[in-house]
């Protein structure tokens, strides 16, 4: 049978939902069953609430013939999550932050300087505040501070990504920009995972167009969990790396070279001598600062010795050294970030040089927000600068922060609140042991950072705040005299970069719009506090 009439017994192509190609078979999956027509080449069932046709596949059908089909899927794809372009009104929409308009925004994408420009992606699900079928949407600046809405760049519409666009990243090779991304479908009843590393690539006309799949094959010992492709251009010859489960459900990270970016040869697995070191790896970046080599990933799986963390998804980058096969030795590690809401980190090089990150500020996990009753969820993070220095890794706001500064003003802190009037803000003071700085506060809410004395750790509180899903406390242990807190406020976030960036700890803080004190208890200091303007929203033109 050709692949014409399972779609004119589908219903159409305008009935047909989704296209899939299981091993030997072409699986159509329609919108209305009531359109569809069943004859006995055709095995017709209901799959997970998808009605589903599927015949088997001969040499007639090629990936062509099935991207014609993605390509109508595509379009209505498009037409269908336009209707979630205009920004929800919220009181917990970030001003300078990246934010969905409506649905759930999780991974950075594709963060790359190209031509002059900065581009940034994210994964999104346009419909509701859930982790399903992800879409990429595409962003441009040219000052890494007012970000423009582009386009939704890549669908799930095709065979090879029928259930979400997965996390990747950009490639700058020439005049011509790429994105590498896993292509993720479920296949069946018990949702068979089916992945593949896929590529597109920036046409004449500004869109991005599928090339499908460039690694069909799972490497030896690997389940179906590898993905999020790293592209990285080094020693004469293009390096894939992605993050993979070995069968033993064990993390490691999966290195592929190529000669054109179309070809790629499996290398091996590396990590073995972290292990146990999580059940899976995920969302690798790989990088230079001052001539020394970092991995960047998300262990799923680590155990923390604190009682008051519990999530199992963290963050981690690594110090390697490269052989002569060039081969990856990981020497040493650090926590990026040890806060409540970071995860799934990508950098990029900027014009002059510098090393700049953006994170997901949230994590797989947690789906319910307060701002999920305005129908959105998630934001990224503020950019941050990475440095090597003295043997450690230092994290800064960026430079272009400054942008969005309004009047520095001197404020006197103590038990006695002080009404801000705004909760988007910069703050730096210096703080000894035993104080506690209250934020975000009005008499029933606050979130609370107290320097323990006794204990010697700084403890981030959002207990008191109207968080519905999470840890509520991080502790982090410090041995400096005083603490010296450089905090980010962003109407529902704050980003505290501590010691001039030794640490940083970053949090979803949700308080009532009016909640706009702060004070601090057991201490009286002085602080520099700066009002932070709004950025250019990220969203699409009205």
């Amino acid at each position: 049978m050709s692949l014409e009439k399972l779609i004119e017994l589908a219903g159409g192509l305008d009935n047909i939902q989704r296209i899939l190609a299981p091993k030997g078979q072409v699986t159509v999956a329609v919108i209305d069953a009531k359109r569809v027509t069943q004859p006995d080449a055709v095995c017709a069932e209901s799959v997970l609430g998808e009605w589903q046709l599927s015949m088997a596949r001969d040499a007639s059908i090629s990936d062509e013939d099935l991207a014609k089909v993605g390509l109508a899927i595509a379009a209505r794809q498009r037409q269908q999550a336009s209707q979630y372009l205009q920004p929800t009104a919220c009181p917990y929409r970030p001003q300078w932050h990246i934010s969905p308009p409506q649905g759930l925004l999780n991974d950075p994408n594709g963060f790359i300087y190209h031509q002059g420009e900065y581009h940034l992606f994210y994964q999104w699900y346009p419909f509701a505040c859930e982790h399903k079928d992800k879409y990429w949407v595409h962003l441009k600046s040219a000052d890494l501070v007012n970000w423009a809405w582009q386009s939704i760049a890549l669908t799930p519409s095709d065979w090879f990504d029928s259930h979400g666009v997965f996390s990747g990243h950009a490639v700058s090779d020439g005049d011509d920009l790429w994105l590498f991304y896993t292509g993720n479908t479920r296949l069946g009843h018990e949702r068979d995972r089916q992945t593949m590393q896929c590529a597109a690539r920036l046409d004449a006309n500004g869109k991005f167009a599928k090339l499908g799949p460039v690694i069909r094959t799972l490497p030896p010992g690997v389940t179906e969990h590898i993905r999020d492709p790293k592209v990285v251009f080094k020693q004469g010859r293009w390096h894939m790396l992605l993050g993979a489960q070995t069968q033993d459900l064990q993390g490691r990270l999966a290195v592929y070279h190529s000669e054109d970016l179309h070809e790629w040869r499996f290398d091996k697995l590396y990590g073995d001598e972290l292990a146990p070191y999580g059940y899976m790896w995920e969302c690798p970046d790989w990088f230079e600062i001052d001539g020394e080599q970092f991995v960047v990933f998300g262990p799923q799986g680590i155990t923390s010795d604190n009682p008051h963390h519990t999530i199992v998804h963290q963050n981690r980058i690594f110090r390697v050294e490269q052989d002569a096969q060039g081969g990856f030795h990981f020497l040493r590690g650090w926590e990026l970030d040890a806060g409540f809401d970071f995860y799934a980190p990508q950098s990029l090089q900027t014009a002059d040089g510098r090393r700049v990150m953006c994170g997901w500020m949230g994590l797989p996990d947690e789906i319910d927000h307060p701002s999920c009753e305005n129908g959105w969820i998630h934001q990224f993070t503020a950019l941050r600068e990475l440095r090597w220095q003295e043997g450690q890794i230092i994290q800064q706001p960026t430079a272009e922060l400054d942008a969005l500064r309004g009047e520095t003003q001197s404020l006197a802190l103590s038990a006695q609140p002080i009404t801000l009037g705004t909760k988007s803000f910069e703050l730096q003071v210096t703080l000894p042991w035993g104080s506690e700085l209250h934020l975000m506060h009005d008499e029933q809410h606050r979130v609370v950072l107290a320097l323990d004395a006794q204990q010697r750790v700084l403890r981030f509180d959002r207990s008191a705040t109207e968080i519905r899903q999470g840890d509520t406390i991080r502790e982090l242990a410090l041995t400096s005299d005083k603490v010296k807190l450089h905090i980010l406020a962003d109407n529902s976030s704050l980003e505290i970069f501590i010691n001039d960036g030794e640490k940083v700890m970053t949090g979803r803080i949700f308080t009532p719009p009016e909640a706009t004190q702060i004070s601090l208890f057991h201490a009286k200091e002085q602080t520099h506090f700066t009002p932070l303007n709004a950025m250019s929203w990220p969203f699409a033109p009205r």
